[in-house]
């Protein structure tokens, strides 16, 4: 779509429309300065409708390609990542199975590809560790799963230890007793490169994964459209609905003001401490809006938490390769499918 330009001019900027004429709107004018498009950026595109999806695109200083979106999409868009998620947790167990699988079939003799992308898998869903870039690893030296380098692992017969730095210099640490991950980590390691996660081709070369790879076999195995990124928001709201349960049982109903007992300021810090972000972070990606709802309206309506724990504990069947907690959340998702409570 042809749109709008930004231009310096002096110390401020102009905008020029497709025919290079300076845009004089000030109503339009106003609109683009709400962007907030930083000053460093280059190349600015902006869109000539004030509803379009996307606003404005730039470079930043490290030539990324940055984008701007209408408030109101960024709205649907989240409301959508979080509608899917009980989609993704029906799939869940499918996604296990196929990992399983293919962590079995394994053989000391080669490391194909669906071996090491399994592996990663695996790590995905027990450490809830972001899946990782390159362009971040060779621009920032920040790491994720896939761009792990050998010295960020450590193998002790059937236990892995992970250690290096993230998003934003966080420090990650993961730890787990797996014996057939820990093979094929150590089996990695003893490839040519300092990339960790390669696997080797019918000729026996080393090829290195990506998180491309990664969600191709997420996709591949599940049927259906899910990413890596799926597994944390599940694992972040899983762990807010445990707590929000736990809180709501230490609830005394006698209590004047019970609402003091449950924080989701500490629930939303607990989740972030696991995942390695900032509470608002998980509170805008990666915990389902509904189970903070939840929190605030059982912990002012005491007499309805009996019921409503009963319910989930009803419809939370056993499900193989589910975990009891999981079995809650999924029954809960269905819930407010069919019920969409209105936030207090």
């Amino acid at each position: 779509m042809a749109g709008l330009r930004r231009v310096k001019r002096g110390n401020s900027f102009g905008y020029r429309d497709e025919k290079g004429q300076w845009l004089r709107d000030v109503d339009e004018i106003s609109r683009i300065r709400k962007l907030a498009i930083p000053p460093a950026y280059t190349d600015v595109w902006i869109c000539p409708l004030h509803n379009g999806h996307l606003q404005a695109t730039g470079f930043d200083a490290r030539g990324r390609k940055q984008y701007r979106y209408h408030a109101e999409w960024r709205v649907l868009k989240d409301e959508s990542k979080f509608e899917r998620l009980e989609d993704f947790g029906r799939t869940l167990p499918k996604i296990r199975a196929r990992v399983a699988g293919d962590l079995e079939s394994g053989t000391r003799a080669s490391l194909p590809r669906e071996l090491v992308l399994a592996t990663l898998v695996r790590l995905l869903d027990t450490t809830f560790l972001r899946v990782g870039n390159e362009e971040y690893a060779s621009s920032n030296g920040s790491f994720g799963l896939t761009t792990l380098r050998n010295k960020h692992a450590d193998v002790h017969g059937t236990s892995l230890k992970l250690r290096f730095r993230g998003k934003s210099g966080a420090l990650h640490e993961a730890q787990l007793d797996d014996p057939r991950v820990a093979r094929v980590v150590r089996r990695c390691q003893q490839l040519p490169g300092q990339e960790l996660f390669q696997y080797q081709d019918e000729d026996g070369t080393p090829r290195t994964v990506s998180s491309t790879d990664v969600n191709d076999y997420l996709r591949q195995a599940a049927g259906d459209n899910f990413t890596a990124k799926d597994f944390r928001t599940w694992h972040g709201t899983v762990q807010a609905l445990e707590l929000t349960r736990l809180a709501c049982d230490n609830i005394d109903p006698g209590d004047a003001s019970p609402a003091m007992r449950y924080s989701a300021k500490e629930i939303l810090g607990a989740v972030a401490k696991q995942l390695g972000n900032t509470p608002a972070v998980c509170k805008k990606a990666y915990v389902h809006p509904a189970v903070l709802s939840l929190g605030v309206t059982l912990a002012s309506d005491t007499g309805a938490m009996t019921d409503i724990w009963q319910e989930l504990a009803g419809k939370a069947k056993s499900v193989r390769r589910l975990r009891a907690a999981e079995a809650r959340l999924l029954a809960f998702l269905r819930r407010h499918r069919e019920r969409p409570a209105v936030p207090p």
